[in-house]
């Protein structure tokens, strides 16, 4: 009897199936493909490996699991070892996938904020024609940090080398030799001497312990007020309330958020009219993008083949660590 691949990815089309066809029958595996999570619960006590867009309850009831393979880049959901009947199960994420399309939007609203797009658009749709006093802001020069320098961060630094900043300092857990696009590395403990000398703050962040709430209203305060901030990591990072407060009383030049909390954002919450707050529906990654499909499907079937040969998988989560 072949072992078992259960598959539910949204984005399924004939492309797909046949490359993943073709690489579960090239390891002995039959592959069964589910068109959504509340279709797979109770249907996947047989799927010796999971891949795709698997519900925590999909996952609880995978009684042969062994490996989940995820297509999102961040699995803190997934991380809880109660949702594993196996306690060995492993765990891989789709860090690698995410990095084109989130730092193309990481590129656009960063311009949008410097160069006062939202403002423009609302004196167009107001029937206005004019140029705002004040000028505006560039990537030409400006000092750029980068909190957190995953695929995401990285991906974004060397897009924003391009325009030539003064500097992209890269701010992680710990300090070691990063990618050339950064001119220097901090550690996270660093962070508070780092927060004054920045004239962009773009946050790529997991979300785990260490990374809830870090941008806190006290460090919100070292940020000098001309200072804008970006986040497309997880709204669980960012206190909103101070950010709210520090929109609205001036002492922040601007921010864009993809990602908040909660998600949906209520209609009323007090984000939705912060002062030149540029707000999108975590829409920065997704499988929006043709890139990030083809990669992601790609690396599960790299992974596949390590899987099946007794090696380390490449994409493989600490369930610990949160990444």
């Amino acid at each position: 009897m072949a072992k078992k691949i259960g598959v539910i990815i949204d984005f399924l089309n004939d492309k797909y199936e046949r490359q993943l066809n073709a690489a579960a029958a090239k390891y002995g595996y039959e592959i069964e493909y589910f068109p959504s999570s509340a279709e797979a619960v109770g249907r996947v006590d047989d799927c010796e490996i999971l891949y795709g867009h698997c519900s925590q309850k999909v996952i609880r009831s995978a009684k042969s699991l062994k490996w989940y393979c995820c297509c999102w880049a961040g699995v803190d959901r997934f991380c809880d070892e109660s949702l594993y009947q196996n306690p060995d199960c492993r765990l891989t994420n789709s860090s690698g996938a995410y990095g084109t399309t989130i730092s193309e939007h990481l590129i656009m609203v960063c311009l949008m904020l410097l160069r006062r797009q939202m403002e423009y658009t609302e004196i167009i749709r107001a029937g206005g024609w004019e140029t705002l006093s004040g000028g505006i802001r560039s990537l030409h020069g400006a000092r750029i940090t980068v909190l957190g320098t995953g695929d995401i961060g990285t991906e974004f630094a060397r897009r924003a080398q391009a325009f030539h900043p003064a500097c992209i300092t890269g701010v992680r857990r710990t300090v070691r030799s990063s990618d050339p696009a950064f001119t220097s590395i901090h550690a996270i403990a660093e962070l508070d001497s780092v927060l004054p000398e920045t004239d962009l703050l773009v946050m790529a962040l997991p979300s785990t312990a260490e990374t809830v709430g870090i941008l806190s209203r006290e460090r919100i305060a070292l940020l000098p007020n001309s200072a804008f901030v970006v986040n497309v990591g997880r709204g669980t990072a960012i206190d909103q309330e101070a950010l709210c407060d520090a929109l609205n009383a001036g002492r922040l030049a601007g921010a864009a958020l993809d990602v908040v909390v909660p998600e949906p954002l209520p209609a009323d919450h007090p984000l939705r009219r912060a002062k030149n707050l540029l707000l999108t529906p975590h829409v920065a990654g997704n499988m929006t993008l043709g890139y990030t499909c083809d990669k992601s499907v790609q690396m599960f079937c790299d992974d596949l083949e390590n899987y099946a040969a007794g090696r380390p998988l490449a994409h493989l989560v600490d369930r610990k660590r949160g990444y």
